[in-house]
């Protein structure tokens, strides 16, 4: 690995995968989040002194937005269409955030259980206009695993 002590990653160079295969012309990735409720549960000691916990709570899916390239990759295509047309059988599956170091090497992953699409924005088409086209994807999991 290249990182050396107190170097840090860069966000230029990053992969997902989903179910194993790596996701070609990845753009983006933001807005990744999950979040677990905050239970305080407050008591008095044994002296009568009011003392007040934070204590873990039910954990909540969470979301990130992917940006790609808009091409005619047909597995990222069906994965999309699985998932907006409800066949959760199929559209659920694992992906992999993976942040590289500067010689591609995976140093952090983060892992998301039961992904799927939930919403897709494509970029606006515009005669005249020169510009790559881009679909946005909206990513919900169910659960989030670093490593």
């Amino acid at each position: 690995m290249t990182l050396q002590p107190g170097d840090a990653l860069t966000s230029h160079n990053f992969g997902l995968q989903i179910d194993g295969v790596m996701v070609e012309y990845l753009a983006e990735v933001s807005g990744m989040t999950m979040e677990q409720d905050v239970i305080t549960y407050q008591q008095n000691t044994p002296d009568g002194k009011n003392h007040v916990r934070n204590l873990p709570g039910v954990k909540k899916n969470g979301t990130c937005t992917v940006v790609r390239g808009m091409t005619q990759s047909s597995s990222f295509t069906q994965w999309i269409n699985e998932s907006i047309n409800g066949q959760m059988a199929t559209a659920r599956k694992n992906a992999s955030i993976i942040m590289m170091d500067f010689e591609n090497n995976p140093v952090k992953r983060y892992n998301l259980r039961n992904a799927w699409c939930s919403k897709i924005d494509t970029s606006t088409v515009k005669a005249g206009e020169a510009a790559a086209l881009t679909e946005t994807v909206t990513i919900t999991f169910e659960e989030l695993v670093i490593e």
